[in-house]
């Protein structure tokens, strides 16, 4: 007769036991859920700062728009090996900390430019034919910081979410998982910029102060989440980082499908944020030559008095593909990472094509939903096999997600020289030809380099 209690305290404990291994992983995924909404934040205030802080800058525009973008995605480049470096000497929740630490100090900086703007509107100086506002110098600071603060955050991240055992779920599985979360601060971030930040005033007619509450009430939740993680406990993962002063035995680029991993993924980040930072800029020089942009024969998006812009809404809807794809993927626990890759890729050469040729910017849009996974299947791909060196590849990886830099600016640099967007998107075209390939051929793991079979 005792068999029963036993069996009822053997379901309790595995009940525990479940909850606990699952608060780490929601408290991994809250916060990077945190680094999707400021990410596209970011990406999302190209416009109106295009208006309130460069209105003056001449024929070079475009490309000091797309500064923001670039002095983000330059923190990837600069410091993701400065977050490997911090995960081998003080774990996985000490680094997230600093990276926490890392985004008050950007969402500070950015607070400050709005005030400078706002109270010293005349303080600006000449560059060329163009004049820029010292507010803006900061604001690209600022933005250098948040991308910073982003890569150290997804160097714990990724790694940990890819070996994190969770029962009944593969590594690809939790990355889909994680990145949909992800995903719904993307989705959310373009009307947070156009609802809360300015309040749905017409974009012609913003106004920097108008960035001053919202700024502050980010800070307080960063500032919150941070004291949070501080007194959460976040277990360390065995076998995926160098305890402090080991030292690894082969450079992380030996490995060859690592190598070209990193390749596809710069490419992968810089194709996948020129699509939602530039479309907005697309949109209004479209408009700008009376090609209107309807949604189901709207031409405005005007809800409660507020003008919603549908500009906002082509961003909303293209990290909304993000969101919709990663959360379907999630489920798919028998489709392999390079079978999903290799049809998302091929789709998406053909979408971008099309929409360059037709000038349809829905066809852009559309790649959100074909884009959504392709991290997530990347670097599984890439890291397989990598045990302790799993960590240090991360730090590696994170430096690729610079592309987002790279193309962007390059893209914006090319559409002032060719004076128009159209043709810029051959760019993309590019790079997802080189997803492809690591898709179909550049995946495969040399005998030498699967650690795991080794050990």
């Amino acid at each position: 007769m005792d068999v029963e209690p036993a069996n009822v305290a053997s379901k309790t404990s595995t009940s525990v036991e479940r909850r606990s291994k699952l608060l780490p992983f929601a408290i991994v995924t809250f916060i990077y859920f945190i680094v999707g909404f400021l990410t596209t934040v970011n990406e999302q205030l190209q416009a109106p700062l295009k208006f309130t802080f460069l209105d003056d800058a001449g024929s070079l525009k475009n490309t000091f728009t797309t500064l923001i973008t670039f002095a983000f995605f330059l923190g990837y480049l600069i410091n993701g090996t400065l977050g490997s470096k911090w995960v081998n000497a003080k774990g996985y929740k000490g680094t997230l900390l600093r990276g926490l630490m890392l985004m008050l100090s950007g969402l500070v900086m950015y607070l400050c430019a709005a005030l400078l703007g706002a109270n010293f509107p005349n303080l600006v100086f000449q560059l060329g034919d163009a004049t820029i506002a010292y507010g803006f110098i900061v604001f690209v600071l600022g933005s250098y910081l948040m991308g910073t603060s982003a890569a150290v955050i997804q160097v714990v991240v990724n790694p940990y979410v890819a070996s994190y055992d969770l029962a009944g779920t593969q590594p690809v599985q939790r990355l889909n998982i994680t990145t949909a979360i992800n995903s719904i601060g993307t989705t959310s971030a373009p009307f947070f910029v156009t609802v809360i930040m300015f309040s749905g005033v017409s974009i012609e007619n913003i106004e920097i102060h108008q960035l001053l509450w919202p700024l502050a009430m980010l800070i307080a939740c960063v500032l919150a989440v941070t004291v949070i993680t501080n007194k959460l406990h976040l277990p360390d993962i065995a076998h995926t980082r160098f305890s402090s002063g080991e030292m690894p035995q082969r450079s992380i680029w030996s490995f060859r499908h690592f190598a070209l991993g990193v390749l596809a993924i710069f490419c992968y980040v810089g194709t996948e944020v020129a699509i939602g930072a530039n479309i907005n800029l697309y949109a209004f020089e479209l408009m700008g030559a009376g090609h209107a942009i309807s949604f189901f024969g709207r031409t405005d998006l005007i809800i409660g008095g507020m003008d919603l812009g549908i500009h906002a809404l082509l961003s909303t809807l293209y990290w909304g593909g993000f969101l919709v794809g990663r959360f379907a993927a999630s489920f798919f626990s028998t489709v392999s990472a390079r079978l999903q890759l290799t049809v998302s890729a091929s789709l998406s050469t053909v979408l971008v094509i099309v929409a360059m040729v037709t000038q349809n910017l829905w066809f852009l849009v559309a790649i959100g939903l074909l884009h959504s996974t392709m991290w997530s299947c990347i670097f599984s791909l890439a890291t397989k096999g990598l045990n302790k060196y799993t960590s240090k590849a991360s730090g590696v990886f994170i430096s690729a997600v610079f592309g987002g830099a790279v193309f962007t600016i390059l893209q914006g640099g090319l559409a002032d020289l060719i004076g128009s967007w159209q043709w810029t998107w051959v760019l993309n075209v590019i790079c997802e030809l080189v997803i492809l390939c690591y898709a179909l051929f550049w995946y495969r793991i040399r005998k030498e380099d699967n650690l795991d079979e080794v050990i």
